[in-house]
């Protein structure tokens, strides 16, 4: 999981993924656009409704395709998950008969596999029955799980065989000091409304957990002074570890913990999940959602971020929020941190973002996916697209991404030899690398998955070209990820990837499986209204 973390505004320090990499392992439909100011796009999109997905255009897919593929994908789910706990390895080798978990399991892995037990359900993989054991098992071991008992959080890391907390990773014996993360915890809360909507007969289980979880732990209203509200902290340890941090209690209730140096402040990531959360939870103020920063200033002591941002600003709920994009190819586009598919998207597997939020979200998602296709086949010209976070065909693990639609000054990288383009910012930074020469490309199935809700035809298309030309695909579904031009594959699978997969074949194909159980009550009331009324600085260039 792969955000900026930022201490002070234009201080980038290591991502939770680029740590653990060291440790472990549509498009243009229903948009117009018009120039209103000079440099300024702005656009509209023809809003959908809630409960059903916007990827309209579904000819030419073979249906017993994607049902080939969930079902192959959830087996592997089913290999990774311990059968006396019900919880999830964060991953597996290539074989699904003889499955070598991995010794560990997160917050969000085990999340994963609840959504996707649904989802497999949806889709006639399983029985009712067999849906309601597995989450019944699985939430049964959750609530007897180690957690920080003020704010109800896990813990990030469990022995996926035991439940334990680890404290000793297993891979090289190093020692874990036991951490909670917002982002986890975010996504392990949305599993839980999913599952407590979908199946009425363990809510009450699922409610239990979910009731003693308080964002408000993570939440500092201070981190940003001047500013009508605050930002998530990245999480806390409750016993003082030997990096860097902050004591305190935004909670007020138990012991002092000691907080990340570190908040999110970027808007297009994977932390607005567990701010949707928050609000809908009545746990954090709805104005955090716009104190968080869609793009950085556009003044050059910003000029260390990819590209200089255009737009203009607007007021939401007394915050002056810098309406910024970058621009590619004929596009602008709010950019995330990484220029990947999983931060932009993920959360949308979720949240209608572009239904409920047409001028905003409507037009930036579409423009996100076109962006990625265009830069795999136009630009670099692998052949291939879908860049995301995810196994390094090499081995371990790395972020992958389209540097020029990511606000960080490295940049994600799309190939192994981690090629970064720099076309300067304005007049404060030269361009040093504006035509780079790509290598060998690597992409990654999920973030095709994830485009599929926009440009399902085109996303098919490539999967069925990853599989069969590049053969990246085994008995449980797609690889992680393949180098595209030496065909290196990374031949194991992980199941926050394999869930992102389920989790959008359940929504694309499976009337919107994950969305209309997650959105449920209090979200629908709270998070609609909050994201209807803003509008990006996305849209196309006339």
């Amino acid at each position: 999981m792969n955000q900026h973390l930022a201490q002070t505004p234009g201080i980038s320090v290591a991502t939770r993924r680029q740590l653990l990499a060291g440790v472990a392992a549509v498009a243009a439909t229903g948009l117009t656009a018009a120039t209103a100011h000079p440099g300024f796009a702005t656009a509209t999109a023809v809003p959908a409704s809630s409960d059903s997905s916007k990827a309209r255009n579904k000819g030419g897919i073979d249906h017993k395709v994607i049902n080939r593929w969930a079902e192959d994908t959830w087996k592997s789910l089913v290999a990774m998950t311990d059968p006396r706990t019900g919880l999830p390895a964060d991953y597996i080798g290539d074989s699904i008969t003889q499955p070598k978990r991995s010794g560990f399991t997160s917050p969000t892995n085990i999340g994963g596999y609840l959504w996707s037990t649904v989802v497999a359900r949806e889709l006639h993989l399983i029985s009712a029955k067999e849906c309601r054991d597995r989450l019944t098992q699985t939430l049964t071991t959750l609530s007897r799980l180690k957690h920080h008992e003020p704010s109800g959080m896990l813990y990030n890391w469990y022995d996926e065989a035991t439940g334990e907390v680890i404290t000793i990773w297993p891979e090289n014996g190093n020692v874990v000091q036991p951490f909670l993360s917002s982002v986890d915890n975010g996504w392990f809360a949305a599993a839980l409304m999913v599952v407590r909507n979908a199946e009425p007969k363990v809510a009450a289980l699922a409610n239990s957990i979910l009731k003693r979880m308080d964002f408000g732990i993570f939440y500092n209203k201070d981190a940003r002074p001047g500013v009508a509200a605050g930002l998530l902290r990245g999480g806390f340890y409750d016993v003082k570890p030997t990096v860097g941090t902050v004591q305190g209690n935004y909670l007020g209730k138990g012991p002092d913990v000691y907080y990340t140096l570190n908040h999110y402040d970027v808007t297009n990531s994977e932390p607005r999940i567990a701010t949707y959360i928050g609000i809908a939870l009545g746990q954090i103020p709805a104005a955090h959602y716009f104190a968080t920063m869609r793009v950085f200033p556009d003044t050059c002591d910003w000029s260390w971020q990819e590209q200089q941002p255009v737009g203009k600003h607007r007021t939401y709920q007394g915050i002056d929020v810098f309406e910024g994009a970058y621009t590619y190819r004929g596009m602008r586009i709010v950019p995330s941190w990484g220029g990947d598919m999983f931060e932009s998207l993920m959360p949308d597997l979720f949240v209608p973002e572009a239904s409920w939020a047409p001028k905003a979200w409507g037009i930036n998602h579409p423009l996100t996916v076109r962006a990625q296709r265009e830069f795999g086949l136009e630009d670099a010209k692998y052949g291939y697209w879908g860049f995301s976070p995810a196994s390094h065909p090499n081995g371990g693990y790395s972020e992958w991404g389209v540097d020029a639609l990511g606000m960080s000054s490295d940049g994600y990288p799309s190939d192994v030899e981690r090629t970064s383009v720099d076309k300067g910012f304005g007049e404060c930074r030269p361009a040093a690398n504006p035509t780079p020469m790509w290598g060998d490309g690597v992409v990654t199935p999920h973030a095709s998955f994830l485009a599929m809700e926009y440009e399902p035809r085109e996303a098919y298309d490539n999967l069925v070209n990853i599989e069969r030309k590049l053969g990246a695909y085994g008995d449980g579904g797609f690889y992680d990820a393949v180098a595209v031009k030496s065909g290196t594959i990374a031949k194991r699978y992980l199941s926050l990837d394999q869930a992102m997969v389920l989790g959008a074949i359940g929504n694309v194909f499976g009337d919107n499986v994950i969305r209309r159980n997650f959105v449920r009550g209090e979200v629908e009331k709270t998070i609609k209204p909050l994201i209807a009324v803003e509008e990006f600085g996305a849209g196309l260039i006339d």
